[in-house]
């Protein structure tokens, strides 16, 4: 066990029993506490806030270059759905570990039928994948938010939440943050999964596949709303998502890399990123208990036993 996780139990323990605090009135106790909550923070930090770029600095279209429209010189664009083709666009580059980030505005209205997607992957048989996906729904009804990650060509490991706001109405800021130890989604400053590195036990963990960052705008009336049932209505198009941000803070690297040259030296390798600290498990728990409406970590039928990871990752 890593001794900022270690340490993490140590400080439930010990604000657990403060009670005993209070009848011991011991001063040694108090101390412990302290020293508890001191060491712990060390060890956890929030990622560093985002630099915005202009599109061009990272990112390059990918299909459907009719479909994107640039304002403000570039740092903000807009993508556009229509009955003959979605768009998209992807990093210049490809990636080994790193802090990603993008500020989406969703398809406002009746948006049924649709994905906006944010999204990570490498282009082997066997691939790596870490997903943002937006599913879109009937005007008046709340956007789902659909995660993956896909680990040497497997995924199956969905779940999905509820936002606690209207993402069509401003931009709000989508990030990964992928290390060694751990991948972290956040929304905003709040991180709403976690998957952790494993590999000791069998479960695979995408360490040695760089990855390119994709994002794009289409049609997925087979499956996004309510599995398929409501279908995308084309009277309403076109339909339109929003981004800006571009952030890029990665180890980059050759598609055949199979390691980072700068391994341990980023900000996002240091300790203080291989857990998350105390407050973000509580705003995590948060959104588990009041937002999740699928995880297939409790979902008995398509896993009769408990998949490794989950308990691992607190998501049981």
């Amino acid at each position: 066990m890593p001794i900022y996780t270690l340490l993490y139990f140590i400080h439930k323990i010990i604000k657990k029993y403060t009670i005993i605090h209070k009848i011991m009135n011991s001063s040694l106790w108090n101390c412990l506490i302290l020293l508890s909550s001191f060491v712990y923070a060390s060890f956890a930090a929030n990622p560093r806030t985002p630099i915005d770029v202009p599109f061009g600095r990272n990112y390059v279209p990918t299909w459907a270059y009719d479909h994107i429209k640039y304002l403000n010189g570039g740092s903000e664009i807009l993508l556009n759905l229509d009955k003959s083709t979605g768009t998209g666009f992807q990093s210049k580059g490809s990636y080994l570990f790193g802090h990603f980030s993008m500020y989406i505005r969703m398809v406002a209205g009746d948006s049924a039928g649709t994905v906006t997607a944010f999204y990570l992957s490498s282009q082997t048989a066997e691939h790596d994948e870490i997903d943002f996906e937006f599913l879109g729904n009937r005007t008046g009804q709340p956007y789902i938010l659909q995660t993956n990650v896909f680990t040497g060509g497997k995924g199956d490991r969905e779940q999905r939440i509820y936002l606690w706001f209207d993402p069509t109405k401003a931009y709000h800021r989508y990030s990964v943050l992928w290390n060694m130890f751990q991948i972290v989604f956040f929304v905003d400053d709040i991180p709403i999964r976690v998957f952790k590195n494993i590999n000791q036990l069998g479960v695979k963990y995408p360490f040695s596949q760089p990855m390119k960052i994709y994002n794009s705008l289409w049609n997925a009336d087979d499956w996004a709303t309510r599995g398929g049932l409501e279908k995308t209505d084309w009277s309403k198009a076109p339909f339109i998502a929003s981004y800006k941000g571009f952030h890029i803070d990665g180890c980059e690297a050759s598609v055949n890399a199979k390691f980072c040259d700068t391994q341990g030296k980023r900000w996002w390798d240091q300790p203080e990123f291989h857990d998350l600290d105390v407050a973000q498990w509580q705003r995590l728990r948060w959104v588990r208990q009041k937002y999740t409406i699928y995880n297939y970590c409790n979902d008995r039928k398509r896993y009769p036993q408990v998949p490794q990871e989950c308990t691992r990752d607190r998501d049981i």
